[in-house]
């Protein structure tokens, strides 16, 4: 686990970094495409849902929304979960084909961080990520200190430079 200290214009900027977005998208697609076949099946869309870490992550919308702490809401059911998941699959399947191809994954995938950054807003957060499975906004994160780095690399050259031509 990692915290990182970000806000809306973080995941805003790596979104917008098609390329970054891009690797990081098709790195997510090809691990979740099991058998290779460049689509994504119900089957391995739910793999992926039912995977520990995006349990965690639902258990902890639970805790947000008044499950939870001692809660005595139940757990939900197996069909309620079945139904969260198609509803999930039915979100990423935009032309309803029964498959998820790499250009919806990566347009829902967009469309879902830029709901994420603006659900954070301007003010910075720490977040806490799980970084043994690969989280988007981790790498959000990562690319905002890369970016960075680079700027103040690039100032520091102009100032050298500077100071060396007088």
């Amino acid at each position: 686990m990692s915290v990182v200290i970000l806000d809306g214009s973080t995941v805003r900027s790596f979104v917008a970094d098609e390329a970054a977005f891009a690797r990081s998208v098709d790195a997510r697609f090809a691990a979740l495409d099991a058998n290779g076949d460049g689509v994504l099946s119900r089957a391995e869309l739910r793999r992926a849902l039912s995977r520990a870490e995006l349990r965690r992550a639902l258990e902890s919308f639970r805790l947000l929304d008044g499950g939870g702490f001692g809660s005595a809401e139940p757990l939900p059911l197996p069909a309620e979960v079945a139904t969260l998941y198609d509803a999930v699959f039915e979100q990423f399947d935009a032309d309803h084909s029964g498959a998820v191809d790499h250009a919806e994954f990566r347009d829902e995938m967009r469309r879902i961080m830029l709901a994420v950054a603006d659900g954070l807003g301007s003010q910075p957060l720490q977040v806490a990520v799980d970084d043994e499975g690969g989280s988007f906004l981790l790498e959000a994160a990562e690319h905002e200190a890369a970016m960075i780095a680079a700027k103040v690399q690039e100032e520091s050259r102009k100032a050298t430079e500077e100071a060396d031509s007088k």
